[in-house]
């Protein structure tokens, strides 16, 4: 499906800006482009919207809802995209998703890392931290990160990349994501190599940014509004 269709009417050029508007926040951050990853949430809306979107030439999209992504991939199991599952999963659903994911961004806990031990294909993960004191909120909390970090790297199946955190309303996003840049030093302490950082959305992609952010899950912004859940 083109972008031209009216269904996706102005899908460019809402990608467009986006992209813009993060070389805007790069530059100020005396950082490049090209060291960030863009993953355009697609949450709720069709296949074809994904189609549309690799029509734009975008490669990496995100999904929170298992069910929901794992029929995506299967549809468009031709496309040339890569899967990010960026959303709370369930232990008993991580093999599936294992299966069409290229990334997990939400590892948070240890009996996800054992479900997800000996999958028969080699897997991109990144711990997610919660920034808040509420434990409901999804993300291992900060004093698990060193336990977590040893858990990941001493599961063959698993390449840790980095951190992922999504900023809570309630305090200004920069304070929080300078927060997860600390914790980002802290798994690099143990995992030189896990330099990644997701984190921004669509209203505090900038401050994730600055504070070093290098993989940003930005959904309406480009998609517009969500559909209905269905």
């Amino acid at each position: 499906m083109s972008e031209t269709s009216p269904a996706y009417e102005g899908l460019a050029d809402r990608l467009h800006e986006v992209q813009a508007g993060i070389a805007d926040a790069c530059r100020a951050a005396g950082r490049s482009a090209e060291e960030t990853t863009l993953i355009v949430v697609t949450k709720f809306h069709p296949a074809s919207l994904v189609e549309a979107l690799a029509g734009l030439g975008v490669r990496d999209v995100g999904e929170n809802r298992h069910q929901e992504a794992q029929e995506k991939a299967a549809a468009l199991a031709g496309l040339d995209v890569n899967w990010h599952y960026i959303g709370q999963l369930q232990t008993k659903k991580a093999r599936q998703a294992a299966q069409y994911a290229s990334a997990i961004h939400s590892i948070d806990r240890a009996r996800l890392v054992d479900a997800l031990a000996g999958v028969d294909r080699q897997l991109d993960v990144f711990l997610q931290i919660n920034l808040t004191d509420d434990p409901g909120r999804g993300g291992a909390a900060p004093s698990e990160i060193e336990s977590l970090t040893e858990q990941i790297l001493g599961t063959e199946s698993l390449t840790l990349r980095g951190v992922m955190a999504v900023a809570p309303l309630e305090e200004p996003a920069a304070a929080a994501f300078e927060r997860l840049a600390g914790y980002s030093e802290r798994v690099r302490s143990f995992a030189p190599d896990a330099t990644a950082i997701s984190a921004g959305m669509t209203h505090d992609y900038v401050e994730a940014i600055a504070a070093g952010a290098t993989h940003l899950r930005i959904g309406s912004a480009i998609t517009g509004n969500r559909p209905d859940a269905r």
